[in-house]
């Protein structure tokens, strides 16, 4: 009978930065993200690789890939960091409502309606600090990005608690000074005489923000941007007509809407970690969320010109 085969000996920590070179696929980024110096990523990633006897990476001047070796423990990797996150959350079950909370949404919602409204939140829970993350992308929400997901999708994931928190309308508007030398639209046929403004396609990655081919297909599109906030200052700037969120357009009176029957609504899914919504910081966060969007469905819907600012105390 041949002897058993004694497993590598390797240290914890060097998985982490084996995590951190993987996602970000450079030494550099990969330092910035663990706050420690790129020698140090650089070494610690050696000495797994002199642990476990593989190459995990193929270095290039354009950054590390995974090899064979490399993608087979990063699935590992990442159930081992999983499971290791869900203690140090469990540790913190019961406790009094503390510590940093990430957020995640997009960058319209994020900044827009979340920002304002977060400060109530920090009066009520001032040992809670608040991280907001606004992204064009998809986070990876199995990666733990943030603790918390604020998205206009249901996200997939077994190990994820979500809901549908509310709904907003997202409806055609243009500045009056975009109408001081043009008709206003009477109908849908009119629009195609008017200058629009919308995302660029090929970086539209999340389905749901696709609103303006809801209801029209315009023929001239004048600007497009990835940022909902920079199409809402090409609107405001009486640029041309776009499709914005009841919450975008309210941030400015001299935008008036555009044909209001063309207008299509948009969920707001809540989400977080199975093991971390009773968590108390996290708990705080979702319960806040949760009764701030209800309180303000009249306005999110568009039926109300402006929120209820009693409701944003949580």
């Amino acid at each position: 009978m041949s002897e058993a085969r004694t497993p590598p000996r390797y240290d914890w920590n060097d998985i982490v930065y084996f995590l951190a070179v993987a996602r970000h696929k450079n030494l550099g980024r990969a330092a910035k993200a663990l706050k420690v110096d790129h020698t140090t990523v650089g070494r610690r990633v050696r000495e797994l690789e002199r642990s476990l006897g593989a190459n995990l990476f193929k270095r290039s001047r354009t950054g590390f890939a995974l090899t064979e070796m490399g993608s087979r423990l990063l699935r590992h990797a990442e159930g081992m960091e999983n499971q290791a996150n869900a203690l140090t959350e469990c540790l913190g079950v019961g406790e009094d409502a503390g510590g940093a909370v990430r957020i995640a949404t997009m960058e319209g919602i994020g900044s827009l309606y979340l920002t304002p409204r977060l400060y109530a939140f920090r009066k009520q829970y001032p040992g809670v600090q608040v991280e907001l993350i606004t992204d064009t992308r998809t986070l990876d929400l199995t990666r733990r990005e943030a603790e918390v997901f604020v998205t206009f999708f249901r996200p997939g994931g077994r190990s994820l608690q979500t809901h549908k928190a509310g709904e907003f309308r997202v409806s055609l508007y243009a500045a009056e000074a975009y109408f001081a030398d043009r008709a206003r639209p009477c109908s849908i046929r009119d629009l195609d005489e008017h200058d629009f403004i919308d995302f660029i396609d090929e970086y539209v990655h999340v389905r749901e923000n696709r609103w303006l081919s809801d209801v029209f297909r315009p023929a001239n599109v004048g600007f497009r941007s990835t940022s909902l906030i920079a199409q809402y200052a090409a609107v405001s700037s009486g640029q041309g007509i776009a499709m914005l969120p009841s919450f975008v357009a309210a941030q400015n009176p001299a935008l008036v809407p555009v044909l209001p029957e063309l207008s299509t609504m948009r969920d707001v899914w809540l989400s977080a970690h199975d093991d971390l919504v009773h968590v108390a910081r996290v708990k705080a966060v979702l319960g806040f969320l949760q009764k701030m969007i209800t309180n303000d469905g009249a306005f999110l819907r568009g039926e109300r010109s402006a929120p209820d600012h009693s409701s944003w105390g949580g």
